[in-house]
Order: structure tokens, then C-alpha cells, then sequence
């Protein structure tokens, strides 16, 4: 088990194969500042390349999951060479969240604004609290969502995707779950033992069955028909010479337990 001091912008918490990363910039509601966005991004990177861990789950200290930009920090230099690097650095991040091998599921309480939105959008699973709201509220500024329509585009159909873009108003969890941009809506008392119970769920699953299905869901929802088929019949063929995959399908029709599944 392993934590970082609470004086650090990124808070990180292992425990039975499952990585917490909680932003920890509650008295700015974690609004993703230069200094943070390198801390989570370097944790995912160690995240990537630890076998131990299975699961990840993004969290928020204090009364938001995450208000999205630090707009006092852009303000300070809206320069074109800053913000292309600010921005550049955000989708680097976001990327890496669907490019790491495990799964990684959002808590999502108090608001998800904008960039903090995007966060939720771009994480593989999303579990909310009742009380939750979220909104691409840039365009209420004068400043259009541009970069967390990426992921949101990818998570809402068409017409409710343009409504939250264009209007910046806040929907509430109900909402995000008939839109698709959360799996679950929980009562914030049951929040993190819902939240836990997917992480266990997951980090019960095989890791290299799991590593090679999240590479293969994303890189196949960007390619055409036939070349998806193509990419997933590598991918199933690979899976397949797997030794513990066999093993596992042994143990279906035998009816025997299931292997404990190795680690990458």
C-alpha cells in the first residue's frame, strides 16, 4: 500500500491491485493546473508499466470531482505558444488515460465542468453520485469547449452533445446516464462502495485479456467496418495463445474454478 503526503496536488493509494488517483486541489474544486495535470500524467505513466496494478480509479478531494481549466492560470499567459502547450499537455493526459492497459473508472461527485467533464468523458467507466452535475460551460465565457468536445463527442449522441456544448448548461447525473456519459448513479452515501465493487469486479478479471480488449475497443471505434473485424480477429487470435486463456476455457467446460489470474 503505498500514498503520497496530503500537501500534493495528486493523491495515490494502492491497495488489492487497485490504484486511487485523487486530485487534491479541493479548495480550487481541482481545477487541472500545469502542476497537476504533470502529476497525474506521470502516475499514469508508472501505472502503465506496474503489472500489480489492475484497476485505476480517478477521484476528487473535497466538494468536486473537477471544475475543469484553472482559468486563472491561463489568464495569467493566454499567449498562443502557452495555450498550445497547456492544451497539448491536457490531450497528452486524456490520451494516456485510454492508452494504459488497465481500466480506469471515474468517482464522480459535485461538478465535472468543462475540462473536468472531459475527464469523466475520456475514463473507460464513470460511476456518479446523486448529486452530481456536469457541463461543457466554456461557451458561457466566450471560450468554446473545443478540446473536451473530443471525448464528449465519443460518449453522447450527436444532439445532446451540441446542446451541452452550445448552451453550457448543467445536467444532472440522471441525465449523464441516459446520455452515456456515466454507467451509474449511486447515492453519494453509496458512492464508494459502488465504486469499489466495479474495481474488485475488474481487478478479478484476467489482465492480459483485459490489456488487449481496452486497446482493441478504441483503436476498432476509429477504424471502418471491415478493418475493425480485421483488428479484432488479431487481437481474439492473440488472446487465444494465451496460456491462462486456455486454461480458463478448460475450467468452463470441465466446470472447475477459474485460474487466479497472473499478473502482465
Amino acid at each position: 500500500m503505498t500514498s503520497i503526503s496530503n500537501e500534493a496536488v495528486l493523491l495515490r493509494h494502492d491497495e488489492g491491485g487497485i490504484a486511487t488517483l485523487t486530485l487534491n486541489r479541493g479548495n480550487k474544486f481541482n481545477a487541472l493546473s500545469r502542476e497537476l495535470m504533470s502529476a497525474v500524467q506521470d502516475a499514469l505513466d508508472d501505472i502503465a508499466e506496474d503489472s500489480s496494478v489492475r484497476v485505476v480509479v480517478l477521484a476528487g478531494a473535497g466538494k468536486a470531482f473537477c471544475a475543469g481549466h484553472d482559468l486563472s492560470e491561463m489568464r495569467a499567459d493566454p499567449g498562443a505558444e502557452a495555450m498550445t502547450a497547456l492544451f497539448s499537455q491536457c490531450s497528452k493526459m486524456m490520451m494516456t488515460l485510454t492508452r494504459i492497459p488497465q481500466p480506469v473508472i471515474a468517482r464522480v461527485h459535485g461538478m465535472a465542468t468543462a475540462a473536468g467533464c472531459q475527464l469523466v468523458a475520456q475514463c473507460d467507466l464513470a460511476i456518479a453520485a446523486e448529486e452530481a452535475t456536469f457541463a461543457t460551460s466554456g461557451i458561457n465565457v466566450g471560450l468554446f469547449c473545443s478540446t473536451p468536445m473530443v471525448a464528449v463527442t465519443r460518449n453522447l449522441p450527436r444532439k445532446q452533445a451540441m446542446e451541452l456544448l452550445m448552451t453550457g448548461d448543467f445536467i444532472d447525473a440522471e441525465a449523464a446516464l441516459q446520455y452515456g456519459l456515466v454507467n451509474k448513479v449511486v447515492p453519494q452515501a453509496d458512492l464508494d462502495a459502488a465504486v469499489a465493487e466495479l474495481a474488485a469486479k475488474l481487478a478479478n478479471k484476467s489482465p492480459v485479456a483485459m490489456m488487449r480488449g481496452k486497446q482493441l475497443f478504441y483503436t476498432q471505434l476509429e477504424s471502418g467496418l471491415e478493418a475493425a473485424y480485421q483488428q479484432a480477429t488479431e487481437v481474439i487470435t492473440a488472446n487465444m495463445q494465451d496460456r491462462e486463456t486456455r486454461a480458463g476455457i478448460d475450467a468452463f467446460v470441465e466446470k472447475k474454478p477459474m485460474p487466479d489470474w497472473e499478473d502482465r
